[in-house]
């Protein structure tokens, strides 16, 4: 796979999946998604189900307001005490980051909860000298007798969220912690970057040694070591580059198809491969073995390879590529049906012949295997003794599974510990979800999905074939990629939920299983609006070819994607899944990682994604009050030693030397903007240059678009060399050009291209610069593809080539 049949008929465009539309999110002052505390809160017990503050943090808010309250007598302590109270319970609400304006990192947070009118009116009314002590500031004295001012200060514009309004909105405290869904059951969910720049990654995964490193694999053959801060090793944990068969076609299903690390990696260091391999000329299916390196802990012994197995692969597509273990300690393997359509081969395919190692699920014990036979097979085996059966097999009947995952279980009650999912890709009309058991017939080729797809087949009274727990028709998506059962701990909401993918259409997709009756129900899962997704390191979009899934070691789950579905295009992304609307409580899902000596380099992870929350803000810091001009001589405040509510006098506090300062700290996250002098974009004699800033003329290859109408997405095609800009020609000029301007330009994706000067013929005194311009749609400029030498054509400016760029792949009129 990688890449299975469906990538044949891909463009090498690069494709983003973009966010749905979806309303505003609960969110922590932290920036983090509200959680429920694992203990009850006793202070603020309003949030004890659920919000931001766990019982320290309540303890200290308690702690706060009895201090303050200590300026009281009783009372004042009545008349105030409910006031304050709810004020400094609000850094616990679960909309504790829009009630402080601190969902825009480039704005100030407030220093207290956004309050309503009405509710800052009675504020003032009653207790409007105790505002200087809530945020242990004198200068709020010039604004405590003018009410408009003082609820300036505090109020919030928007009548929603400002509290205490934000308490009785049904719409925004429904299913308040769930994990939330678009008005079309879409679940609304957010992505973290965590690797880039990889050719075809399909595979990542753990060594479950303490480290948290993980390991992702390319196409191409080589696998790399990611340590648990994210930066990567530069030498390889494996280069099988020269023995493996692939090809920089888009499609081509062979190549480095998966790695497994032995379960008892830190004593057995071994890993095991899946590899396509060409043998005096025969396509073949190898799975081998290798030994860690003796000197380093990040390579494996490349002289160590040994082979396992080998299997003949009659066609170059469906070869399968699935290694894992079982928690019965075995090795299984997934190999596809051989290739082709319709398993053509024998009287009932290979899938279907138990003589044959194709369209299989094999299982073989790897232990012990040192001295002898490279593997043995497990006793209980469902075949063997069975006549013109290979002992080796654990289920047929397979067609080209293409990920599968073994649920680690519930942490609690250990729910599905132990079972096996796939994804199985289709033939002409559904793809299916898989749950693997000894010795199951999965029904290719005689059924594809819960269909018939071969009739003489399927009407066999002798299948007794294992349904899928879930399967999908074409219009959803015409390659499925397995995923996991989430059983990490970050993402409480998602435990249990079995999160997979398609290649082909980019769709992400969920099952949860009903544990009373055993179905599985699907919900489609969606990108998060900015808003719902605005928090530290989140995105939301991702490249659409969704390779592969995979798990770290604390259970957290990802997904491998590829904007070129080419093993030879640095366009895989390695991504991992976020809930934003619950986390886990503080503290609960920190780990320490066992240390990892290296030797090289480390590279240091850059993501390449704008984050959501360094996009424009949506919303505006609170204006500060504007001091009224004090007199040199302080004003008095009458000393009293109980406070009596009057109606035509509010509340004072006993002036009392002023406690240290209590307010909330503002996050290590938020910094003041440093002032700057001088004119603005100048850099200043003596100052280095900032990344990508060039003096004088651009980059030799750097594109524009040029439209009498001023578009940026459209215009014709004009390219920067030799100090000068020049028309393209529109010979050979096809949308893999196209694609390449277009990233230029900042767009995604290559809605169209335009010739015979359709968007503009180049003016007097601009040269045709290049012809016959062939591409792949990798390069980084047009001067990267094949084409004549510069300046040389046969062309006129009424064959100069435009192109029409875009963010989605639909019709750009």
């Amino acid at each position: 796979m990688t890449v299975r049949r469906a990538l044949c008929f891909l463009s090498l465009g690069l494709v983003l999946v973009v966010p749905q539309q979806g309303d505003a999110h609960p969110q922590c002052l932290d920036y983090k998604p509200p959680f429920q505390p694992p203990e009850p809160l006793l202070f603020c017990k309003e949030y004890a189900k659920f919000g931001c503050c766990d019982l320290d943090r309540d303890n200290q808010i308690s702690q706060r307001f009895y201090q303050i309250m200590d300026y009281f007598d009783h009372t004042g302590f009545m008349a105030c005490g409910k006031f304050i109270r709810s004020i400094l319970c609000q850094e616990c609400s679960p909309y504790a980051a829009h009630l402080y304006d601190a969902e825009d990192a480039n704005t100030p947070m407030r220093q207290l909860p956004g309050l309503c009118g009405n509710y800052c009116e009675d504020f003032w009314l009653h207790c409007r000298y105790t505002l200087s002590l809530l945020i242990n500031n004198n200068e709020t004295y010039a604004i405590e007798e003018d009410r408009s001012k003082f609820c300036k200060y505090l109020e919030l514009k928007d009548p929603e969220y400002c509290y205490p309004n934000v308490l009785s909105n049904a719409e925004l405290n429904a299913n308040l912690g769930d994990v939330k869904a678009d008005p079309q059951g879409c679940i609304q969910l957010c992505l973290e970057e965590a690797a880039n720049g990889l050719r075809n990654p399909v595979a990542m995964v753990h060594a479950n040694d303490g480290t948290h490193r993980f390991f992702v694999a390319e196409q191409l053959g080589y696998v790399w070591t990611y340590l648990a801060n994210g930066s990567r090793i530069d030498r390889p944990f494996l280069n099988l580059t020269r023995a493996v068969l692939t090809s920089p076609w888009a499609g081509d299903e062979r190549g480095f198809l998966c790695i497994a690390l032995h379960p008892r990696f830190t004593k057995v260091k071994k890993a095991y491969v899946y590899y396509s391999v060409s043998v005096k000329k025969q396509e073949k299916i190898r799975i081998s073995e290798f030994l860690v390196s003796d000197s380093d802990m990040n390579m494996l012994d490349h002289s160590s390879e040994r082979t396992l197995l080998e299997v003949d692969e009659p066609a170059s597509n469906h070869n399968g590529g699935q290694l894992l273990f079982g928690l019965d300690g075995y090795l299984y393997i997934f190999i596809g049906d051989g290739g082709r359509a319709g398993d053509p081969f024998g009287k009932f395919g290979n899938s279907q012949n138990k003589s044959a190692l194709l369209g299989k699920v094999l299982r073989i014990d790897v232990d012990n295997n040192d001295y002898g036979a490279p593997y043995s097979i497990p006793p209980d085996n469902p075949f063997v003794g069975e006549t013109d059966a290979r002992p080796e097999i654990y289920a047929y009947g397979v067609r080209n599974m293409w990920r599968c995952s073994v649920d680690r279980g519930d942490a609690l009650g250990a729910q599905g510990r132990g079972r096996m999912l796939c994804g199985d890709v289709g033939q002409n009309k559904y793809e299916e979800v898989d749950l693997i058991e000894k010795g199951g017939n999965y029904g290719w080729r005689a059924k594809e999905g819960f269909s018939c797809y071969d009739k003489k087949l399927c009407s066999n009274s002798s299948l007794n074939d294992i349904l899928p727990i879930f399967a999908y028709p074409h219009k959803i998506g015409k390659s499925v990629t397995g995923g996991y059962v989430y059983r990490g701990c970050q993402m409480p909401n998602l435990n249990g939920l079995y999160i997979f993918g398609d290649f082909m259409s980019g769709r992400l997709m969920s099952l949860k299983e009903n544990p009373e009756s055993g179905k599985w129900s699907y919900k489609e899962i969606c990108m998060g609006a900015d808003k719902t997704c605005s928090f530290p390191k989140l995105i939301n979009s991702y490249y659409k070819y969704i390779i592969s899934f995979g798990e770290d070691e604390a259970g957290e789950l990802y997904f491998l994607a590829t904007g070129a579905a080419s093993a030879t295009a640095r366009a895989g992304v390695v991504y991992k899944i976020v809930d934003p609307s619950r986390r886990a409580p503080p503290g609960k899902c920190n780990f320490k990682p066992n240390p990892v000596t290296v030797k090289g380099k480390l590279i240091h992870f850059s993501p390449k994604e704008e984050y959501v929350i360094n996009k424009k803000p949506s919303t505006t810091a609170i204006p500060k009050p504007k001091p009224t001009k004090a007199s040199a001589t302080p004003r008095p405040r009458a000393p009293q030693t109980t406070v009596r509510p009057s109606t035509a006098q509010p509340l004072r506090a006993t002036p009392r030397p002023r406690p240290p300062s209590l307010t909330t700290p503002r996050p290590a996250y938020w910094t003041t903007p440093a002032k700057t002098t001088g004119r603005p974009g100048k850099r200043g004699r003596g100052k280095p240059r900032r990344k990508g800033e060039r003096r004088g003329r651009p980059r030799a290859g750097t594109a524009r678009l040029v439209s009498a109408d001023g578009r940026r997405d459209r215009g014709r095609v004009e390219v920067f060399a030799r100090g000068e800009w020049g028309t393209v020609c529109d010979d050979l000029f096809n949308i893999q050009a196209a694609a390449v301007v277009c990233r230029q330009m900042g767009f995604p994706v290559a809605l169209r291209v335009a010739k015979r000067a359709e968007l503009g013929p180049g003016g007097v005194g601009v040269r045709i610069l290049l012809d016959d311009v062939e591409c792949d749609g990798n390069e980084r400029t047009l001067l990267h593809c094949k084409h004549p030498k510069l300046g040389k054509n046969n062309c006129s400016h009424d064959e100069d080539v435009g192109v029409v760029c875009g963010h989605y792949e639909r019709a750009a009129e």
